[in-house]
């Protein structure tokens, strides 16, 4: 059987998107569809209640240059913590948007405000509280790449 060249081009595609659809991203996972431009108002948040606050979820999932981008805001109540200290593989970028946050880092502690950012380097054990009378929220962004430690 003779294919003509529109044939063959068309059955080459097919074979490149499937080949596409079938790979793993260095997580290990199947490609997921990247996220897009998106802009998130802060009035349409889902709040979800947690035993210490409540969570907004914003983001996560892979980019065009992330294994996974992923984004969450937090409100902690008065004397409350994000839980026990934990080390976290990957980078965390933490910004205060109210009340005041004691993070622990490494065993470190110190106490910021809001506007204030908080990087964790990837490895470090972390633990965040709220060290006010009033509600203390912030942003929690962080982002695997391929250069991520895995366990």
């Amino acid at each position: 059987m003779k294919l003509s060249l529109t044939s063959t081009i068309f059955i080459a595609l097919c074979v490149t998107v499937m080949a596409q659809t079938n790979e793993t991203n260095s997580l290990g996972m199947h490609n997921t569809p990247k996220l897009p431009s998106t802009i998130f108002d802060w009035e349409k948040l889902k709040v979800t209640p947690t035993t210490n606050g409540v969570r907004r979820d914003v983001l996560d999932g892979p980019t065009a240059t992330l294994d996974k981008l992923h984004c969450h805001i937090t409100t902690l109540n008065p004397g409350q913590t994000s839980g026990e200290p934990r080390r976290h593989l990957q980078e965390e970028v933490i910004i205060v948007k109210e009340g005041s946050v004691e993070a622990t880092v490494d065993g470190r502690v110190q106490t910021v405000g809001p506007g204030s950012v908080i990087f964790f380097a990837a490895n470090a054990v972390t633990r965040l509280r709220n060290a006010g009378s009033g509600p203390a929220t912030y942003t929690v962004v962080y982002f695997l790449t391929p250069l991520t430690p895995r366990e």
